[in-house]
């Protein structure tokens, strides 16, 4: 335990925890495009942008990859702190004007956002499919492939193994602007562009998971996939 203080509220913030998880405990709103808590942080969207006082000097960092430290002090809303989001909405709005969540977001930050239709759904490189795929499912099926010479990369991007994806569709329940869309038709699931068998319940006859996704839960747990034949609603 640590005591930090955050615009004015001195607390114990918990061992490992960042300065975004503790002032979200204290209901400060602090937004974020490229955070989740159940994942690693990425610190790629910069709008957690907080000030934190390091040596009697106050300077900006990102909440979301600052973990606390005793005697810590902590503001979340100062002229500083609001230019640092707002100039981060800015330059995500200057490179995707179409996209809803980005729209919605400048917005919200005090971004001057011009007229036009938000029907654009960009992948703005937040990272949150890849850590989903890799931390939570375990399959590493995308992959963030940064810039760089050694990369042979001219832009970042993620990438897409469709050997082994097993269509759980994590990835599209993260993405926060629905560029990784999932699709159901006549029995199959569309996602990346690959296309997978459902599995119907053995009970219900309902449709409710890519026979990969099963036959992989099979393979790490060891349970039979005969075993796994019946949907939640049904067990």
């Amino acid at each position: 335990m640590a005591k930090i203080i955050i615009d004015g509220h001195e607390i114990e913030a918990k061992a490992g925890a960042t300065v975004l998880e503790e002032a979200r405990n204290l209901k400060i709103d602090i937004p974020t495009l490229c955070y989740h808590k159940d994942l690693s942080s990425f610190g790629a969207c910069r709008l957690c942008t907080v000030e934190i006082k390091v040596n009697g000097k106050w300077q900006l960092a990102a909440s979301c990859q600052t973990e606390a430290a005793a005697g810590m002090e902590v503001r979340t809303n100062t002229d500083s702190v609001r230019e640092s989001r707002r100039l981060a909405a800015a330059l995500l709005y200057f490179r995707y004007p179409q996209t809803g969540a980005i729209r919605d977001m400048a917005v919200k930050l005090g971004v001057d956002v011009q007229e036009a239709a938000a029907d654009s759904q960009d992948c703005i490189l937040c990272g949150l499919c890849t850590r989903t795929c890799h931390e939570i499912v375990g399959v590493n099926a995308l992959t963030f492939k940064d810039r760089g010479l050694a990369r042979d990369v001219d832009e970042p991007k993620i990438e897409f193994d469709t050997s082994v994806c097993i269509g759980c569709g994590s990835c599209a329940f993260v993405c926060p602007t629905g560029f990784v869309r999932m699709e159901a038709v006549d029995g199959k699931r569309i996602i990346w562009d690959k296309v997978f068998k459902m599995a119907a319940c053995n009970v219900c006859g309902r449709y409710f998971a890519p026979v990969e996704q099963l036959e992989f839960i099979s393979k790490t747990t060891g349970v039979a996939v005969s075993q796994l034949m019946t949907c939640v609603s049904c067990r």
